[in-house]
């Protein structure tokens, strides 16, 4: 994934670049893989997105605790936190916000016992520059601050029997 040839005019049709009427949308990726991190932030730097990345969870963590970020993009396995105990987080601090899963593996029985704590999408590793950028583009607000999705990560009050 690392040797992607990424052009800006790979950003998703539609897509505004920034301004100062018109700042950039910001974005925290999170993955333990390097080479997969530095790819990311370049695809998204060049469709005019502002990115920080880090390399596991308990650094994004301390990044969403410092920083305002528009949009999560998540590995699930990695070192410290992974992305559903990130999710977890969020849910228990009531920070809302569009959460993307990229993994190469589905944590599908953390989702099937905590339902609330679904992403807004899931990208399985491998997966090409275009269904990123779609995703992004999907979970991110409009402009003119609308959304495109209602309620992207849902405060949910968990009851136990």
């Amino acid at each position: 994934m690392s040797d992607i040839d990424i052009r800006p005019t790979d950003a998703p049709h539609g897509a505004l670049r920034p301004s100062e009427t018109n700042p950039p949308h910001r974005i925290l990726v999170v993955d333990d893989e390097p080479n997969i991190r530095l790819t990311m932030i370049g695809m998204l730097s060049r469709s005019g997105y502002d990115v920080d990345a880090v390399k596991d969870g308990a650094d994004a963590w301390g990044a969403l605790q410092v920083k305002h970020y528009d949009l999560l993009i998540t590995d699930n396995n990695m070192p410290k936190v992974s992305g559903v105990e990130l999710l977890q987080r969020l849910q228990a601090n009531r920070q809302a916000m569009p959460v993307i899963m990229a993994t190469g593996s589905l944590p599908k029985e953390d989702f099937s016992h905590s339902p609330w704590l679904q992403p807004f999408a899931i990208l399985l590793k491998p997966f090409t520059v275009a269904e990123l950028l779609e995703k992004v583009q999907a979970s991110l607000p409009a402009r003119d601050g609308t959304r495109t999705r209602l309620d992207f990560l849902p405060i949910l009050e968990c009851q136990t029997s």
